[in-house]
């Protein structure tokens, strides 16, 4: 599979403040990958230095396994990363027509993309006369204009209502779907677990996650088991390979599952052993669960 961009090893300082650190992962052709993290945690940086607008400390990034020069690739790159800024008293049409005089394309693209983003019926309204999730639509029809191979958006729900919510992430699936690879940041657990199918999660500039989203929600689960004898219950676990971050806290056990298991044939294999449980339930770590052990982890 062809790669997008490669980041290995960046970091960027501002003073005394590390914004991102030791950075590294990939992105290939055809995916969407999520940069997700609480405000502060570094995915704006990480974007604006593969943008070229911030200027890294260290470390580095190819585009397109290198076969390019920055300055060359990012003419097949599209990116928001800051709020729509056209002008207001020109129509849609007329703020995309000078876009591509910008960007020195062809004015082709202008119908396809407003009628991929639902504008072509306003495309001779007036931009202040939109909504702010219609000036989105319109942010992310510039950016397509160029016919990327990735498109980058920065927080591209941010302040919408749950219509405009929903209207840019059906955009971004179709998108997908017509083969162009997504890269965008957000803080939005949804928005990812969603719309993504690779996520990088950041704290504090650091990885803490890089890989599929299916992979990271694909936890085996945990258990919540309550016995007359909790310490004996926690040692016999504790000597069993398919169990994992075992816990006791009131009386209520907790472990984390390493493979598949049958609740019926737990119970069985514990009665064997002398434990019976008055309490078996058997749940699954949802992915927020998970992120925010990941970040807590993290926090000092």
């Amino acid at each position: 599979m062809e790669t997008i961009l490669t980041v290995s090893n960046l970091t960027k300082k501002f003073g005394y403040l590390t914004a991102v650190k030791d950075l590294s992962f990939t992105i290939e052709k055809g995916n969407v990958y999520g940069i997700l993290g609480p405000n502060g945690s570094g995915k704006s940086t990480t974007l604006g230095i593969v943008l070229n607008v911030v200027n890294r400390s260290s470390g580095s990034f190819t585009w397109f396994d290198g076969r390019a020069t920055t300055h060359e690739a990012l003419k097949k790159v599209g990116a928001i990363i800051e709020r729509p800024n056209f002008y207001p008293y020109m129509s849609a049409i007329q703020n995309l027509k000078l876009v591509c005089k910008i960007k020195e394309v062809t004015e082709d693209r202008i119908e396809d993309t407003l009628k991929l983003v639902g504008l072509w019926e306003r495309k001779d309204s007036k931009f202040r006369t939109y909504s702010l999730g219609m000036k989105q639509r319109l942010a992310i029809a510039s950016a397509l204009l160029n016919d990327p191979e990735i498109l980058i958006l920065d927080e591209p729900t941010n302040g919408l209502d749950p219509q405009g919510i929903h209207q840019i992430r059906q955009i971004i699936k179709k998108i997908a779907s017509q083969g162009t690879t997504i890269l965008l940041a957000s803080h939005l657990l949804d928005e990812v677990e969603k719309v993504c199918t690779h996520v990088v999660i950041l704290r504090k500039g650091e990885k803490l996650y890089s890989g599929r989203v299916d992979n990271m929600m694909a936890s085996q689960g945990y258990l919540e088991l309550k016995c007359k004898d909790p310490s004996a219950l926690v040692n016999l676990l504790e000597k069993d390979d398919r169990f994992d971050k075992i816990e006791e806290e009131l009386g209520m056990v907790t472990v984390v599952l390493r493979e598949k298991m049958d609740p019926g044939e737990l119970n069985e294999f514990l009665f064997k052993k002398g434990i019976v449980l008055t309490h078996l339930v058997m749940r699954r770590e949802s992915l927020e669960e998970q992120f925010l052990n990941l970040t807590k982890n993290q926090s000092n």
